[in-house]
């Protein structure tokens, strides 16, 4: 009786190890999917509750959100900028690309307009109600999708302290863990930024472009724990850094949020294109990241032109789609 007693023990402990082996091989190979809003500047209707619809139609469970994707919903004074034509000239001049005369002309207006609206959003922040975000977050917590970072136009060098605790504030009513901004490659802003962070209890998730180094967030990271990494592969690989991978081994432990975009090497035109055509090592990242159990949101952002007869929605649903056949 006791020989059969201990066999059936050693049964019992061999299946729980089979069960627990397999959980411990399922956890790993998940990882959590996640969507950029500004996936969708595209579309027509740009209103808070549109966006919410839109990512339910792609069926992604969850989401960076734009500050212009939840601050109307709170009541912030309506944008200045539908004329999308200004807006393409605005971006020209951000870029410092080349500007026609009449161009000019126009820019300087926009830049009058947009100096008056950023100090009437400005006078708003002072007196938003965080609940309205709450109330935001509850809508996406109805339809089961998480909103895991925040990325509101108020972390920049020349906002108060105000504006900024203003954003973690709401990004924290939002149930997000960390907003994200461009990297300012300023150290003193980082500190700045850091130590409101810390006392607000937020993490950072600085993104970055073709300035993506594997030493760019260095020093930011050494200035405190609330500094974080919010990589753009995409970019990464347009700037041509070698053994890309080596930065997600690297950081894994630093890294916030991942956008994953297939963009081209800039000697190869650095494109942004339909994923699989470009040079981005999709594949490889997303393996990577199942194999060692990375638990960063990998973050869809497109960027590629959307074909003809399509739409933002469509597009994205085809990104999600080609990430879920990887093995």
């Amino acid at each position: 009786m006791k020989a059969y007693t201990q066999k059936l023990a050693a049964i019992v402990l061999l299946v729980m190890g089979l069960i627990s082996c397999q959980s411990e091989t399922k956890q790993k190979n998940e990882i959590t999917l996640g969507l950029q809003t500004y996936s969708f500047r595209t579309m027509e209707d740009q209103r808070p509750l549109a966006i919410l619809d839109y990512v339910k139609q792609t069926g992604i469970k969850n989401i960076e959100l734009m500050g212009n994707h939840a601050e109307p919903f709170a009541g912030a004074p309506e944008s200045m900028m539908s004329d999308r034509a200004k807006m393409a000239i605005l971006i020209k001049q951000y870029r410092n690309e080349p500007l026609t005369d009449e161009e000019k002309v126009i820019a300087a207006e926009v830049a009058a307009q947009r100096e008056a609206y950023n100090a009437e959003v400005q006078a708003w922040r002072k007196t938003v109600d965080l609940k309205k975000f709450e109330a935001l977050k509850a809508l996406y917590d109805e339809a089961g999708i998480s909103i895991y970072a925040f990325k509101p136009s108020v972390f920049g060098k020349n906002n108060t302290d105000d504006d900024i605790r203003y954003g973690m504030r709401a990004a924290k009513a939002l149930g997000a863990s960390h907003v994200t901004l461009e990297h300012p490659e300023d150290d003193a802003h980082t500190a700045r930024l850091a130590k409101i962070a810390e006392e607000e209890g937020v993490l950072i998730g600085y993104h970055g472009h073709e300035q993506q180094t594997p030493t760019l967030w260095d020093t930011a990271l050494s200035q405190s724990d609330a500094n974080r990494v919010n990589l753009d592969f995409g970019h990464y690989i347009a700037a041509e850094n070698e053994n890309p991978l080596e930065i997600i081994k690297t950081k894994s432990d630093k890294i916030v949020s991942m956008h994953l975009k297939d963009r081209q090497k800039k000697s190869n035109g650095g494109g942004n294109l339909v994923w699989g055509s470009g040079d981005t090592p999709i594949v490889d990242v997303i393996k990577l990241i199942k194999e060692n159990g990375y638990t960063f949101p990998v973050t869809i952002e497109l960027e590629y032109d959307i074909p003809e007869g399509s739409d933002a929605v469509q597009e994205v649903k085809k990104c999600l789609a080609y990430i879920e056949q990887i093995q």
